[in-house]
């Protein structure tokens, strides 16, 4: 690779790396997994970027190579296994309402299918068209925008049976 077309490409991944880890960490739920994810696609992105003019879409391309390698860690075997049931803590700023919000929305998320979690977190939190997201996970746009329904009555379901009141959300079932 020309130093110019690497000067680029580490441009591009600098002002990506923040989505593409959030979008593996809400597809995956695991902060480690989801780094060894963004890994591996922007390896494979690296290797492909003298091609990347052949792209219509490179920010729903690279999405694609994240997804399909979050996709890719959960057939592995050893992903079955986990050592503990909660992340560990982490230091939140003093924002506590919407610290309560966001955990309502993570073990809502949680609670869904894998299919259907991937396309709320592609459709809603990456802001990626039905037609994007369809073309990412190799599926008809009608087959997305189901998935997506589905989810959202979900979803709905889930919020109106949890008030945000900062008790133990990861305790609650949904009905």
């Amino acid at each position: 690779m020309r130093v110019d077309e690497e000067h680029e490409y580490v441009e591009y991944v600098r002002a990506q790396l923040p989505r593409l880890h959030r979008v593996a960490w809400l597809v995956l739920g695991d902060r480690d997994r989801a780094e060894d994810a963004v890994q591996n696609a922007l390896t494979t992105l690296y290797r492909r970027w003298a091609r990347r003019g052949e792209v219509d879409n490179l920010d729903a391309y690279v999405h694609s190579m994240v997804v399909r390698a979050c996709l890719s860690d959960q057939r592995r075997p050893w992903t079955r296994v986990f050592l503990r049931d909660t992340p560990p803590d982490h230091a939140v700023e003093a924002a506590i309402g919407q610290v309560d919000e966001r955990l309502l929305v993570q073990d809502a998320l949680r609670r869904l299918p894998e299919r259907q979690r991937i396309v709320v977190v592609l459709r809603f939190l990456c802001d990626l068209p039905v037609a994007d997201v369809a073309r990412v996970l190799g599926r008809s746009e009608g087959t997305v925008k189901a998935q997506t329904s589905t989810a959202l009555r979900a979803l709905r379901e889930l919020f109106a049976a949890t008030p945000v009141t900062g008790a133990d959300l990861s305790m609650r079932r949904p009905a």
